[in-house]
């Protein structure tokens, strides 16, 4: 057996399904999780000492890949100060003045310690703003385990929603509409059943967890018109988009300001930080200041502020890594796209700057999460095996992003490139 196995064993003893988030128990693609020990650059190392190339990337945070010395240094200083200190620190004011330069739409900013934290806190502020209880979000967009947020669309545009998770009570599930990602028309019908109810729209406006989809420019600009029209507080989700595919965020890429953002993820460079922010009319409606209430002993914690900080000024003076990191991603989905043709496949391939997603879809485009499940899962879960087995680590599901790193290089591209054709090839032999 190896360490990895060994160590699954032992874990599901005290852990439920043996793993402290499900998505790592390789349920959807089969087999045993790989067990981590180490990374450095590109590179994973498990309890085996066997390298594997990183496409998760801690699911987005390791943008520079994996232990860059500069964050080393930062949490190595902040250490000798002590963990915690359940009091304000000059870091964290650094911090809210640092997100509040570079985001477009954020005047005022609270530090959390997730991002599921942060959406949580959001829908709430939303919802004592506007004093309206209802939110609508889009099918496919996973925006935390909150309550709110763990809802499936009914069968029509205008019925409630219904709970996805166990736990989560039916009143909790009345307050939650859902529409179609990419349909401004379902929008516009939800608004109009539901007239002067509706507190929130939140979405991903580049969806990466039903795998990537861009947000069309009618439809965020059109979200952006009904809540100005409607009062309704506008909420981009960019926990994984913010400063990922720019040093402002998506909504500075496609120049469209949201009421609210949430962010997570790069803002702790790897350590657990979460933020909400947005207009200050609408954040002074957070205790202590207003009636929202929200708290956290670890929120702005001293250790994972410094790497955030650093990872965020790096990020600042250095915006060769955007342009690095999707030149790369180009080179990989291009060279997969070549070697598909190849073997006469065309799954679509969706990429933005460093994200990227194969669909194994007979659909030509994928723009919301109907077309997504048009996927070929058992296929995408022979597909995972076979460049694990290869050396290279991917999200252990069809319905994930990817996420470059500054640390692939040229070497990982053609290592890649050569696992996907390996992949390929042993697949068509199998099932074309």
């Amino acid at each position: 057996m190896t360490q990895s196995e060994i160590l699954f064993e032992r874990a599901q003893t005290h852990i439920p399904g043996g793993v402290n988030s499900p998505v790592r128990a390789f349920r959807a693609v089969g087999g045993k999780p790989i067990f981590i020990k180490r990374a450095q650059g590109a590179y994973l190392y498990d309890e085996d000492e066997k390298p594997y190339i990183d496409l998760i990337n801690s699911w987005g945070p390791m943008i520079l890949g994996h232990a860059p010395a500069m964050i080393l240094e930062a949490v190595q200083q902040a250490l000798g100060d002590s963990l915690s200190f359940g009091a304000p620190t000059r870091k964290e004011v650094e911090m809210a003045e640092l997100i509040c330069e570079l985001v477009p739409s954020i005047e005022m900013v609270r530090l959390v310690n997730s991002g599921t934290e942060a959406t949580m806190s959001a829908i709430r502020t939303a919802r004592g703003y506007t004093k309206r209880a209802k939110i609508i979000k889009f099918e496919g967009c996973y925006h935390g385990h909150g309550d709110s947020f763990l809802i499936a669309a009914g069968s029509g545009a205008i019925t409630m929603g219904e709970p996805d998770s166990a736990g989560v009570t039916q009143g909790v599930a009345n307050d939650t509409l859902t529409a179609p990602f990419n349909d401004l028309e379902a929008v516009k019908t939800l608004v109009q059943a539901n007239q002067g109810q509706i507190a929130a729209i939140i979405l991903e406006p580049v969806v990466g967890n039903m795998g990537v989809v861009v947000g069309k420019d009618d439809f965020l600009q059109g979200l952006r018109q009904i809540c100005d029209a409607e009062g309704i507080v506008l909420i981009f989700d960019e926990v994984m988009t913010g400063f990922r595919l720019s040093v402002g965020g998506f909504q500075q890429i496609v120049g469209i300001k949201p009421d609210m953002t949430t962010l997570g993820k790069i803002i702790g460079g790897g350590l657990p930080v979460g933020a909400y922010g947005g207009k200050k009319e609408i954040m002074q409606s957070v205790a202590p200041v207003g009636k929202v209430y929200q708290a956290g002993t670890l929120s702005g914690n001293p250790v994972a502020v410094s790497a955030g900080l650093a990872m965020l000024r790096h990020l600042k003076q250095t915006p060769s890594v955007y342009r690095q990191i999707q030149e790369a991603t180009q080179q990989i989905t291009k060279g997969m796209q070549a070697i598909n043709q190849k073997y006469a496949l065309a799954y679509p391939i969706n990429s933005i700057g460093s994200m990227y997603t194969i669909f194994f879809s007979q659909k030509t485009e994928i723009f919301n999460f109907e077309d997504a499940k048009t996927s070929d899962t058992a296929l995408f879960a022979r597909y995972f095996q076979e460049m694990l087995k290869r050396g290279v680590y991917l999200a252990p599901s069809q319905y994930e992003s990817l996420f470059v790193s500054t640390a692939i290089e040229s070497t990982q591209i053609a290592h890649i490139l050569q696992a996907h054709e390996e992949a390929i090839q042993v697949l068509s032999g199998e099932n074309f």
